[in-house]
């Protein structure tokens, strides 16, 4: 009888089990080829550099009485090389310029409101030098390698290094994947973009962690017994998570992804997608790596140790003497089987020989019986 339960219960008793760890070299191909991806986008098309990053002058006004193409031109009319123009929701559209000169922004300025029927007051104004920028730039990178060192003492302290080296396998896997992507859709990266960066990365780890946990319980002791080899145990502990991973990111992808589909693409309230598609990104590869990346890249790691290989030794020497067991008593079952059938036979004949035997005799008594001279009455013999 099959044991019932939710596919989570199953999984987590190992009534059902996908072999994960074992097919880690197609894990491997899937995410090459999503990081070849990344890689064409980040280098060939490269990143869109807000502001606040590369420096320059940024225009907001009210879009009531003109269009994205009459205020390009009236940017490229004023002296501005490759503005960038954009329209925030139904409202304002925005200029992005080089760095301009007080004089060049106030006349700049005074294009834009006679060319969108406006007064100067309203059109917003940011201003912001190349040094501020790569300042921020700076800072960016600093708490990103503070962040990353961080992690990497914690993992090799509360686990071991081989596990802080697969996380930070994974965690390379989801930046790179997902600022490839942000170059290949061409979104804007502004500081929000950061703070959607490091969030995916403690998202990441987080997912990561709770696998490696369950890894490290499960592989408590495991070389002091023959039944499991490292990677078994640790494909346990992956089937035993699955579930757990999935739901986790799917409430976190739900909000998100209304701000990102809902909010930027259908309302066209623009001003949270850079944050938003970061997220959403970040979140979905956090989630696939912490399965399909650091824990089959952790029992690569693991079963070079001598230790790890003894055990597999031990664990083929053990199954292939349990194969050859059950390939015995599958014989002695199938000629067990087939015994009675013989003795059946034996019976049948045993018994036509008899009934053979018993006929030949009846019929020596019936013929003797017909030789032998018939016995005379006395009163015949008397006369003889």
């Amino acid at each position: 009888m099959a044991k019932k339960g939710s596919l989570a219960s199953r999984l987590y008793r190992g009534d059902v089990s996908y072999d994960i760890v074992g097919n880690r070299k197609r894990w491997y191909v899937l995410s090459g080829v999503i990081l070849l991806l990344a890689l064409i986008g980040l280098f060939g098309r490269g990143l869109n550099l807000g502001i606040e990053f590369q420096g320059g002058a940024e225009f907001q006004v009210p879009s009531a009485n003109c269009s994205v193409e009459q205020v390009r031109d009236t940017a490229t009319a004023s002296g501005a090389s490759n503005p960038i123009v954009t329209e925030l929701g139904d409202t304002r559209i925005r200029v992005q310029t080089e760095e301009l000169s007080s004089q060049q922004s106030i006349e700049f300025v005074r294009a834009l409101a006679a060319t969108c029927d406006t007064t100067a007051e309203e059109v917003k104004i940011q201003l912001v030098g190349s040094t501020w920028g790569g300042e921020i730039t700076n800072k960016a990178v600093q708490g990103l390698v503070i962040f990353l060192i961080a992690v990497t003492l914690f993992l090799t302290l509360y686990f071991e290094w081989r596990m802080a080296v697969a996380a930070l396998v994974a965690l390379v896997h989801d930046v790179v994947i997902t600022i490839g992507i942000y170059a290949l859709v061409g979104f804007e990266v502004t500081p929000a973009t950061v703070i959607g960066l490091l969030t995916i990365l403690g998202f990441s780890l987080y997912d990561t962690v709770v696998v490696f946990d369950k890894v490290k319980e499960n592989t408590r002791g495991v070389t002091a017994q023959s039944k499991m080899t490292y990677s078994d145990a640790a494909n346990l502990a992956v089937n035993q998570t699955i579930i757990r991973s999935i739901n986790t990111s799917i409430v976190a992808l739900l909000p998100v992804g209304a701000i990102l589909f809902v909010g930027a693409g259908l309302l066209g309230a623009g001003t949270l997608k850079d944050l938003a598609l970061a997220l959403f990104i970040g979140t979905a590869a956090g989630t696939y790596s912490s399965i399909f990346v650091a824990t089959p890249f952790l029992c690569q790691l693991k079963e070079k140790e001598p230790q790890m290989k003894a055990l597999a030794t031990r664990v083929a020497t053990r199954r292939s003497g349990l194969d050859r067991k059950a390939s015995d008593r599958a014989g002695m079952a199938a000629a067990a089987d087939s015994v009675p059938h013989a003795d059946e036979a034996g019976t049948v004949a045993t018994a036509q020989s008899a009934g053979v035997s018993g006929t030949s005799d009846g019929a020596r008594k019936e013929r003797n019986h017909r030789n032998q001279p018939k016995n005379q009455t006395r009163s015949k013999r008397g006369k003889t």
